[in-house]
């Protein structure tokens, strides 16, 4: 405050922040000099409007910032009349204060009783103030809304999901109704689809542009060709069988395009009804940043969908295949990919139905996750390949060692696999005849109908590390209602038990086979891989594949 000397008027100064009739407050005990010339001095020199009144009602004095404020106040003057309605009405109703609008500027008034029944106007022009809170709050408001937009569009991985947040969002902030028109993947062509969300609408609404809506939007073809320039407003555009039936006439449209890393995702449509203002540069920025920022979330989206539908594909591809019937035969087959969120790793098993019966593969690539399973692709596709020219056991293991050795690059990479070949031949009886070939894999055991189980020695190198790799040999004959069980190292060596570190471990393993002779070989691939879950008590493990196979019943 600024108190005047000599006994003078005393009041408040304008300051920083949002005004209110409270911070216009003179100093209690002030009067007015004498002096008339001195006292409009005084009061000229105060940063209030400041208006005196005799005890009448009537102006006394203006001073030069009220008489710049208030033109139609002049001396003599009757406050009550009229001439100032927001004042007026403070006066009429013997008010202390009041908060009006007078010519476009916003206003807070004090009043302070004189000694003589005389009173004291402060006024400020809070106008500016008003102004820079409107714009504090306003900017809140967007940093708000790209907060909660940048948050449901970066958690939109799903193509369908970050068109539906795209759509929602702007709605009621930024539009009554947004559009957002975009071309579909492949194979959908060319032709623009588009989806609707409006103020009232359950949800948002879907369709397929044609020629005439692309027509009917000036900019519309720009942006969705990616064209980067300033987005307009455009008034009165039609749109009619994309908005919904009762939203009535068209006020302000804005297009903006929505471009993606890879090229323009689409076009955002901001509709307003006539009713609401325009949009204003503020309004035209924000909606070119939340359409950037859809535009990014929808590409990413569609980059993550075309990846995850490629690595379906190749999943699908890599991992063990169904087993097809084989007369005379039974078989089941087990699979576990390593815990790394993948369902395809190193391990694997196949079947290649012949005509004396089939030849079967159980192997366990280097490595694990993807890089095991690209090799895991090599190794099958090779050996689909090779048994066509070669199906005795050994003399295939030779010819896929030679093919795994044989590109450039090869030694480098130093990729191998640990591999199981057996060949089932039929006999007469009703039994099997199973002629092995093993590079360096588990040996694999055979669980008698009578009881008890036995391993079949095999023994060999792996397969695709040595060019003058040596691979095992064995033979063994199933009699009905004996079991074949081939397994790898992940079973055995799967850490776990009381302290966690315990290998499972082949003895085990025999024990866990004993109770199962003569039962169906999927019921005990079904029975060992739950005694592995349990052992494991949700560790991270090591690939793992069983293959058992049992004479058919008669």
């Amino acid at each position: 405050m600024t108190t005047a000397p000599r006994g003078g008027l005393a009041g408040p100064v304008s300051g920083g922040g949002q005004a209110s009739p409270s911070q216009v407050r003179p100093v209690a005990g002030s009067t007015l000099p004498a002096d008339p010339q001195l006292a409009r001095e005084l009061l000229d020199g105060l940063a209030e409007a400041v208006v005196t009144t005799d005890h009448g009602g009537r102006v006394t004095l203006v001073n030069a910032l009220a008489g710049a404020l208030f033109p139609e106040l002049r001396p003599g003057t009757d406050l009550a009349g009229g001439a100032l309605p927001g004042l007026a009405d403070a006066v009429r109703a013997g008010a202390d204060s009041f908060a009006a609008e007078h010519r476009g500027r916003h206003l807070h008034g004090l009043r302070r009783e004189l000694p003589g029944g005389r009173s004291a106007w402060y006024v400020r022009d809070v106008t500016e103030e008003r102004a820079r809170a409107a714009a504090l709050l306003a900017e809140r408001a967007r940093t708000r809304f790209l907060a909660q937009a940048g948050s449901r569009l970066g958690l939109s991985l799903d193509r369908e999901q970050a068109l539906r947040a795209a759509v929602t969002l702007p709605v009621p902030y930024l539009a009554d109704a947004a559009l957002v028109v975009h071309r579909p993947p492949p194979p959908a062509g060319p032709v623009p689809h588009w989806i609707r969300y409006a103020a009232g609408d359950p949800g948002p609404a879907t369709g397929v542009g044609d020629p005439a809506l692309l027509d009917a939007v000036p900019g519309l073809v720009e942006a969705l060709d990616g064209d980067a320039s300033e987005p307009g407003p455009w008034w009165a555009a039609e749109l009619t069988g994309v908005l919904p039936a009762g939203f009535g006439r068209t006020g302000a449209v804005l297009v903006s395009p929505m471009g993606g890393a890879g090229g323009p995702a689409g076009a955002l449509i901001l509709v307003r009804r006539p009713d609401r203002p325009g949009f204003d540069q503020r309004e035209l920025t924000l909606a070119r940043e939340f359409a950037a920022r859809a535009g990014a979330a929808l590409a990413a989206a569609q980059l993550f969908g075309e990846q995850a539908h490629l690595a379906r594909v190749l999943q699908h591809s890599l991992l063990p295949p169904d087993l097809p019937p084989v007369a005379g035969m039974t078989l089941a087959g087990g699979y576990r990919a390593a815990g790394d969120g993948l369902r395809i790793g190193g391990d694997f098993y196949d079947l290649f139905p012949t005509g004396a019966g089939a030849l079967f593969a159980l192997g366990d690539v280097c490595g694990k996750g993807v890089g095991a399973a690209v090799l895991t692709g090599r190794v099958r596709q090779s050996l689909r390949t090779l048994r066509l020219v070669e199906q005795r056991p050994r003399e295939l293991l030779g010819l896929l060692n030679r093919a795994l050795l044989d590109p450039p690059d090869a030694a480098r990479r130093a990729q191998f696999t640990t591999l199981l070949l057996g060949a089932l031949t039929r006999e007469p009886d009703g039994g099997l005849r199973v002629r092995l070939a093993g590079g360096g894999h588990p040996d694999p055991l055979v669980v008698r109908a009578g009881g008890g189980t036995e391993p079949v020695r095999v023994g060999g190198m792996p397969v695709g590390a040595l060019a003058a790799a040596r691979f095992g040999v064995a033979e063994v004959r199933l009699a009905p209602g004996d079991l074949l069980v081939a397994y790898t190292d992940g079973v055995t060596e799967a850490r776990g038990g009381p302290d966690g570190l315990e290998m499972f471990g082949e003895p085990r393993l025999r024990a866990a086979l004993a109770p199962v002779a003569g039962r169906p070989p999927a019921d005990l691939v079904d029975r060992l891989l739950r005694l592995v879950d349990g052992w494991l008590g949700g560790q991270a493990h090591d690939d793992i594949a069983m293959l058992v196979v049992t004479p058919a019943p008669a």
